[in-house]
């Protein structure tokens, strides 16, 4: 039985992983967090490492494995350029799914969190980029009052809000893909006026967040994904069948 290591706990790597299973592969997903772990499904042939690994410690591990794929978030770059130079360190296969990718034009584009805030206009801010970069949006005047974060209902995203002085009620701890309904919700109770995001695609829930905003006259602050190239999910399946029964 041939082995795969899987890294990602996204949407995609999920779906991947059971598929993986099912074709005939040992698999073994590689998350970094508890969280992670906990979103990954309880399948046969499917087993989980949560923890943070660099490179060497990367290459080191895949020796024990046939193939690596990468379904890490498409904005993770820093950890894709790891597990891709890991893999080639060992020698390994390396598969990059990447999501479909597409023009918005209704939303104002920038190349970092900082640069989108830069752009937000009067009113209330939907800060949904990920606790990491949290801190650029004590830029915004009166940010206390105006942005509210959605965060990863763990400890640590939470921590960092606060750290950044946003208080209680501000930060929405809570575990996406949020549907049209949610984002409705949530701009409309908290009285958002500007949206500042990543384009997720659809297995993020970003589509709906698109339709809320357009809805309710929300702008949207996009920052623009890092340019990469991979594979489909339908083409990773394809590569992973022809491997599986390769010598």
């Amino acid at each position: 039985m041939k082995r795969l290591l899987l890294f990602g706990g996204t949407t995609e790597g999920r779906e991947l992983a059971a598929a993986a299973a099912a074709m005939g592969y040992d698999v073994t997903v590689s998350v970094a967090t508890d969280y992670g772990a906990g979103c990954v499904p309880d399948a046969p042939g499917v087993t989980v490492h949560t923890g943070r690994l660099d490179a060497a410690e990367m290459a080191a591990w895949m020796a024990g494995f046939d193939v690596v794929a990468d379904a890490t978030h498409p904005y993770a770059v820093a950890v894709s350029a790891n597990v891709r130079a890991a893999a080639a360190a060992a020698g390994r296969p390396y598969l990059r799914l990447v999501r479909p990718e597409s023009d918005h034009p209704g939303c104002t584009y920038a190349d970092s969190v900082a640069g989108a805030v830069a752009l937000v206009p009067p009113g209330n801010v939907l800060a949904a980029t990920g606790s990491k970069e949290i801190a650029a949006y004590t830029a915004i005047p009166g940010y206390r009052q105006r942005v509210y974060a959605r965060v990863l209902p763990v400890e640590s995203s939470v921590a960092a809000c606060r750290a950044a002085g946003l208080p209680e009620d501000h930060i929405l701890a809570a575990r996406g893909p949020f549907s049209l309904a949610d984002n409705l919700e949530t701009m409309e109770r908290y009285a958002i006026r500007s949206l500042v995001t990543k384009d997720g695609g659809a297995a993020g829930g970003f589509p709906e967040k698109l339709e809320a905003a357009r809805r309710l006259g929300v702008q949207v602050l996009l920052i623009r994904r890092p340019a990469e190239t991979g594979l489909t999910m339908a083409e990773l399946r394809t590569r992973l069948e022809a491997l599986v029964w390769s010598e």
